[in-house]
């Protein structure tokens, strides 16, 4: 899965790749979580009938998926991520993936090795960035929520795979990383079924990512600056051998205030 992420690209070096036309300034960001506000890439609709092209746009986001059916949220799953193998399929993300997948920027992600539960060592928590540096966009799904009282509220989820060889001794999921040559097709929801963008969703290309051992400052929401992705520090843990697939757990929300909308 993909709990933590983060975004410190400037608004300049984002809008000339996702191809907007504008975006409103928004700060660093180095440790974001769950329920908290994260930054989307979505496809206008058609300029006029008939005209297929469509303008993009950079809006905010709750980061935890509400399908419209959803009766009380209370007592609804806190969905992060969607697996991609089964996302056309499933009650709670089919109609977006038809109709509503986004692109989400980042500058890499978070990931945490966990040892078997008959060693002493602690979760190892990891940094995982491109290679060289430079932001990508996850695939993402999104649904606009309507609560009981008429409040609507963006929501999105990213989108998982298998690993690729840099992920498979950390996790046995990473989130899909959509190339900027298929960002068209990936936003083209009038004429790309889930079926036809099937083959983007697959593990990022081997040597995409490279993992950088952080301290435990990241496990803390609260910590926010850019020493979250300082190296560690300290010798290596114990040789991590790759991971059996297992059954992913479930997040946990992230304290988070009323107006955490307006971070931006």
């Amino acid at each position: 899965m993909c709990g933590r992420f983060s975004l410190t690209a400037t608004p300049r070096e984002v809008q000339e790749p996702f191809g907007l036309e504008e975006i409103e300034d928004f700060p660093a960001r180095y440790n974001i979580a769950p329920t908290q506000p994260i930054l989307i890439v979505a496809a206008d609709r058609p300029r006029a009938e008939g005209d297929n092209r469509t303008d993009r746009r950079a809006l905010l986001a709750r980061w935890g998926l509400l399908p419209g059916w959803v009766k009380d949220p209370a007592d609804f799953p806190l969905l992060i991520n969607a697996r991609a193998e089964t996302a056309a399929e499933k009650a709670s993300f089919r109609t977006a993936m038809r109709h509503r997948r986004v692109l989400i920027p980042a500058s890499g992600f978070y990931e945490w090795h966990r040892p078997p539960k008959v060693s002493k060592q602690k979760s190892t928590p990891y940094w995982i960035r491109p290679t060289g540096g430079g932001i990508v966009a996850f695939a993402g799904l999104m649904e606009t929520y309507m609560s009981p009282d008429g409040a609507e509220i963006d929501t999105a989820a990213i989108l998982t795979v298998g690993p690729n060889r840099e992920m498979a001794p950390i996790h046995d999921r990473m989130p899909v990383v959509i190339a900027p040559e298929d960002f068209a097709r990936w936003l083209d929801c009038l004429n790309q079924e889930p079926r036809h963008v099937a083959d983007l969703m697959v593990p990022a290309a081997d040597g995409c990512f490279e993992a950088v051992r952080v301290s435990d400052l990241v496990n803390k929401v609260a910590n926010t600056g850019p020493e979250v992705q300082k190296p560690a520090t300290g010798p290596e843990p114990d040789a991590i051998p790759a991971r059996a697939a297992q059954k992913p757990k479930k997040a946990k929300p992230a304290d988070s205030a009323p107006d955490q909308m307006k971070l931006f």
